[in-house]
């Protein structure tokens, strides 16, 4: 299976680190121009920089996906400067710096805000290229979310859980509206991948028992990789997946399957 995207241009939110640069470096290096958004600007160029040494084009959009002003600027921008967007791909989220607490001591704004990024981002980004995407009756989108939204969360986070479980719901949702104009919705649900220093930060946490433990119940018996994930959205993204929609896919190392 060869996938190539060229001629294609995609927007990739989230694609400061991890799993969206390498989403960007991955759609890039194999033709299709991409614009990396993210609200942290000052490491964009990095992501730039690992495009240009895949032999990729890339152009960093600072972007905060919780803005609907930010959001609609970006896809405005793109549109004028390529002329369309074939690929949006919705990797911003995150727990802020959250960590688990008892229901009580949650307050509304800790609450609001991991579903301001997690859910209500991707809302943004695929009401603004929807239209775009409609007139030239074609158009690829993809969701991240998390195993979180389809059980629990390891981080304990009631709003990241629920975040995840209602940006899977709304990638159903959008592959129903959508598919008349040749538009697919799927998501992506990554198992834990350590992938920046969130991420790292969580991994360091849970000490040795508790990482053991993690990677013994999955079976591959191994953490995954920003790639692992990459590939996933390659193929959502491809003509390989053109009657594919409305799909959740975990890339999770086979967590719990026995």
């Amino acid at each position: 299976m060869h996938f190539e995207f060229e001629g294609k241009v995609a927007l990739v939110t989230g694609a400061a680190h991890g799993i969206g640069r390498t989403i960007c470096v991955e759609l890039s290096r194999r033709g299709s121009v991409v614009w990396a958004g993210d609200v942290l600007e000052e490491d964009l160029g990095d992501t730039v920089a690992a495009c240009t040494e895949a032999g990729g084009v890339c152009t960093a959009a600072a972007l905060d996906v919780t803005q609907r002003e930010s959001v609609d600027a970006v896809v405005a921008g793109i549109v004028q400067k390529q002329g369309k967007i074939d690929i949006l791909v919705n990797v911003a989220g995150g727990v802020l710096g959250q960590v688990g607490r008892p229901i009580e001591e949650v307050s509304d704004a800790e609450w609001a805000g991991i579903l301001d990024v997690n859910l209500t981002g991707v809302f943004h980004c695929s009401r603004a290229v929807a239209p775009h995407m409609k007139e030239q009756r074609y158009g690829r989108i993809v969701n991240i979310s998390s195993g979180a939204g389809r059980s629990t969360s390891l981080t304990g986070i009631q709003a990241y859980t629920s975040a995840k479980a209602g940006q899977i719901g709304l990638t159903r949702q959008l592959a129903a509206e959508l598919g008349a104009w040749g538009i697919t919705v799927n998501n992506i649900a990554p198992g834990f991948i350590l992938s920046n220093p969130t991420t790292q930060r969580q991994w360091d946490s849970y000490g040795d028992a508790k990482q053991k433990a993690l990677v013994e119940d999955l079976a591959l018996k191994r953490l995954g990789a920003p790639e692992d994930i990459a590939y996933g959205v390659l193929f959502f993204a491809s003509e390989y997946a053109s009657w594919c929609t409305g799909q959740v896919l975990s890339i999770d190392g086979g967590k719990a399957m026995f």
